[in-house]
């Protein structure tokens, strides 16, 4: 049996996904055309503080808020007509999440490089 590496699982997703660079994302968030979806964990938000004007889905609950079909779906979470673009600390779990809604049927989703640690000093605000 061969384990695939948590990197090679980052890099076939990289493969597969839509990868927003931060400035690209900016732009998307002033024109009103994305949701903003921070899958870090909670202690990562009270310790680093959060993007302004971002939905926060913890990754271990992503694939079930985002399931309509599940108990723990969050309808009205987040604009599901815009694009869904998600973000971590750094990109390698929003690569990995952007990959898990993408193979839910989820098309318009995407992810930012470099995550969090980017945007923050990058012209995101953060609160």
């Amino acid at each position: 049996m061969t384990i695939k590496s948590s990197q090679e699982l980052v890099e076939n997703a990289l493969q597969e996904i839509k990868t927003l660079s931060v400035d690209d994302a900016l732009k998307l968030v002033k024109e009103d055309k994305c949701s903003l979806v921070d899958i870090r964990d909670i202690r990562e938000l009270d310790k680093e503080g959060r993007i302004d004007n971002s939905a926060h889905i913890p990754r271990g609950m992503l694939e079930f808020w985002m399931d309509p079909q599940s108990a723990y779906f969050k309808n009205g979470k987040i604009d599901m007509k815009k694009e869904i673009v998600l973000f971590c600390a750094g990109g390698l779990r929003s690569a990995l999440a952007t990959k898990s809604l993408k193979d839910m049927g989820y098309k318009n989703v995407s992810h930012i490089d470099g995550g969090f640690s980017s945007m923050k000093n990058n012209g995101f605000k953060v609160v």
